[in-house]
């Protein structure tokens, strides 16, 4: 791995340690260009180098692909082409609400291929609050953000004219330019779903007077001179400063009106004066949330893994609300294109993110879970159905029903901001009706799958299996949430169907298999086959998305020993490809093999908790052995920092909870799964100020065995932390060392929660 990275940390860190009683400076450690050298036959994480505030409306970045191409910016590229405002959640969608900002020099050329100028990484800073980047041609660009807005700094060359050009993207755009004023106002539609309506308004102010102007268009790049507004397909403009001008430009935008753009602009940036003043309130919020998880011990690589991860946690969703004149929230709703008040979110897939990262905002930030809670219940309202993937509005994209996941989980964890039977009817309607959209719009076979226990697979059901052990989870959620508030209807309703992933399971081969509309396993059967009834994966992956009853599959699986053994096969198994379904081989599939880690396939979602159900079986420290070689093996800082696709935060939250030493395997319960911590202490500051310290004594990397743990000073056997532990505050400590303490933790009250056996003993979920 290239060390340039970590060389430049530690120096920083040595001119600019903090002083005694100062805060850490800690956002010099998160790199956004981690993960940004992937393509679309491999992924290091399909991510691109944001500049943004947390949960940004929007961001800005550094454009490198093609107007219009998912991948916007790759490591590998040696052009930049413009500096755009972005939404996007992943390279395989497009972006929307785009423009972009591109400095020119000499000759004015307006399109993107004409206007692409070289650059090297050499000259380019990139960190949360601040992007820089020398272009090949002199020109410096300097970003920083705001919630929804950003500060730009042009600095051109002394010899030659200077151009600023705004590219309206794709789709249609409008475009004012205000000589006077030193403004350019407009807007631009470009979004594959929204309602028709939509438009993203933006505003745009300049300390520097324009020397000339103009509008162009980029189909075929025509330029009229002097105009001062244009609409149409691609509209842009073009201003014009002296030679060797240092701009700033403040642009903010809105989905509201030209009134609340303008109103964002002077909100958020009006009181800063220069760039720098700009930067260094980006640097403070960024430091802050960096300082509530306060990492010590560790090498200053996994420091800058740990933050740049930490980074990525923190960037979807976006806010899709803005505030009114009187401070108070209201939004454009992306769901029926009327103005609300209240929060909305969007940008986010929640196959991805109910996982990990969702629970890790139920640690770091409950207020913005419960807007969130909020929001998800308004969306149903607006559009009849449970969002389930928003890019910004609705298009059912994956599988599964995992809004009341969300849901559930933050009402266990005592985020009460909606009403909980509202939600359960939105649910009991999402999973016994299919929407208009994608496959997670509601459900697909809904009959069949309450009256067989499964989805029936066939041609026309791809990915059955896989939707059946997902359908199966998130009644488990309808029915916690169910019990938790004393619906018994619901529970009834809900309960009946939590444990359905038994119908799947086939002893004979010991794996969870597809079967058809008679109740036959269909044949033939490869459990290295890729897709068909299984979704980005195969049967070694989705056999143990059973993450609310694992002790109900350990005893389907024949014991503990059996199941263990099973796990242990996955990473002793060849990482043999079978493209099966897909008929080719996919990115996920080369990303699997890249790493050597058998059937791992860490790079997609639905095996990333397997490693933490040692913990059910009695063979924790097996967790806490493969957790650390994750770790430590297949993520780091750099371009090529991820196993796969980072997916709106899941992978980085993965990374930031599985380092603090726990994950959330059940969302849905209060309960985290213990495995190995990175550092040798970390300190959360939570919202309502308490403090939890996770202390691991005798840490390194060799040392990654839990040999005893207390909590707030009593001994701690147990495989699991309670959400009230952390938020009460106090201190787990563990003692570390290099070999596994096989009589730890082996008690059955040891073992996570499983439903099967709450129910039996009759103890509360």
């Amino acid at each position: 791995m290239p060390n340039k990275f970590f060389l430049k940390i530690l120096t920083l860190t040595l001119l600019s340690g903090p002083a005694i009683g100062q805060t850490p400076d800690l956002v010099h450690y998160a790199n956004t260009l981690q993960g940004t050298n992937s393509k679309f036959e491999l992924s290091y994480g399909n991510t691109y180098p944001a500049t943004s505030v947390p949960f940004a409306m929007n961001t800005w970045t550094p454009q490198t692909g093609k107007n219009g191409e998912g991948w916007k910016y790759q490591y590998f590229e040696s052009k930049i082409r413009g500096f755009q405002q972005s939404h996007q959640c992943s390279s395989w969608v497009n972006d929307y609400a785009v423009f972009s900002l591109m400095p020119v020099t000499g000759k004015l050329v307006v399109t993107d291929d004409d206007r692409a100028t070289g650059f090297s990484h050499s000259n380019e800073v990139a960190h949360p609050d601040y992007y820089k980047v020398k272009l090949d041609n002199n020109i410096v660009t300097e970003i920083t953000t705001t919630e929804r807005g950003a500060h730009l700094r042009f600095t051109f060359p002394a010899s030659a004219p200077a151009y600023l050009v705004l590219d309206g993207y794709t789709k249609m755009s409008n475009v004012h330019i205000f000589p006077q004023e030193k403004k350019i106002t407009g807007w631009v539609n470009n979004c594959r779903w929204a309602p028709q309506n939509f438009k993203n308004y933006f505003e745009i102010v300049f300390d520097k007077p324009f020397k000339s102007y103009g509008t162009w268009e980029n189909k075929k790049g025509t330029i009229n001179a002097n105009n001062t507004s244009d609409e149409g397909e691609g509209k842009g403009a073009y201003i014009e400063f002296e030679p060797g001008a240092i701009v700033q430009a403040k642009v903010a935008s809105s989905y509201i009106s030209p009134e609340q753009a303008s109103l964002n602009l002077s909100t958020e940036l009006g009181r800063f004066k220069t760039f720098d003043e700009t930067r260094a309130a980006s640097h403070k919020i960024w430091n802050k949330l960096f300082n509530r998880v306060l990492v010590e011990g560790g090498t200053e690589e996994q420091k800058a893994t740990f933050y740049s991860c930490l980074y990525r946690a923190n960037l979807f969703s976006h806010r899709f609300f803005e505030l009114n004149k009187a401070g108070k929230p209201y939004y454009f709703s992306p769901y029926d294109g009327k103005v609300h008040d209240g929060y909305m979110y969007t940008d986010n897939g929640f196959w991805d993110t109910f996982r990990a990262q969702f629970p890790l905002n139920t640690i770091l930030h409950p207020k913005m879970e419960g807007q969130y809670m909020q929001a998800l219940l308004a969306a149903q309202e607006q559009c009849g159905w449970l969002p389930s993937w928003s890019f910004p509005s609705e298009t059912g994209g994956m599988i599964g029903n995992h809004a009341i996941s969300l849901l559930t989980d933050a009402w266990v964890k005592g985020i009460r901001t909606f009403d909980p039977q509202q939600a359960l009817k939105a649910y009991y309607h999402e999973a016994n009706n299919k929407g208009p959209w994608g496959g997670a719009n509601g459900r697909g076979n809904a009959k069949e799958y309450n009256a067989n226990g499964y989805v029936p697979y066939s041609e026309h059901t791809q990915g059955a299996t896989a939707q059946s052990l997902e359908y199966a989870y998130d009644d488990f959620c309808g029915y916690q949430l169910a019990k938790a508030v004393g619906n018994k209807e619901y529970m009834a309703s809900f309960g009946k169907n939590m444990y359905n992933y038994k119908s799947l399971y086939d002893p004979g081969t010991r794996f969870m298999r597809a079967k058809d509309a008679d109740g036959k396993w269909v044949e033939p059967f490869d459990p290295l086959s890729w897709g068909g009834p299984y979704t980005e994966g195969n049967a070694w992956h989705w056999q143990w998305s059973v993450f609310h009853d694992v002790q109900g599959l350990i005893n389907l699986m024949g014991g503990d020993k059996n199941f263990t053994d099973k796990i242990d096969s996955v990473f002793s198994q060849p990482s043999t490809i079978v493209p099966g379904g897909y008929g080719s081989v996919i990115h996920e599939m080369t990303e699997m093999a890249l790493i050597k880690m058998g059937q791992y396939a860490h790079g997609n979602q639905p095996i990333q908790h397997m490693i933490y159900l040692y913990n059910y079986a009695g063979q924790p420290w097996k967790a806490q052995q493969h957790v650390r070689e994750v770790m430590d093996k297949i993520y780091n800082s750099t371009q090529n920092g991820y196993p796969g696709d980072e997916d709106q935060g899941q992978m980085s939250s993965w990374y930031v909870l599985s380092a603090l030493g726990i994950y959330s395997v059940c969302p849905g319960t209060d309960q985290y799964v213990i495995g190995s911590p990175v550092f040798k202490k970390v300190t959360l500051t939570l919202e309502n100020g308490k403090k939890f310290i996770i202390q691991a004594d005798n840490n390194n990397r060799q040392n990654v065995y839990i040999q005893s743990a207390t909590l707030n000073g009593k001994p701690y056997t147990h495989n699991w932390l309670n959400h009230s532990s952390i938020t009460s505050g106090g201190t787990l400590r563990f003692i570390m060392g290099n070999k596994p303490a096989y009589k730890r933790g082996l008690a059955k009250a040891d073992r996570p929660f499983s439903v099967s056996v709450a129910q039996n003993s009759g103890k509360k979920n």
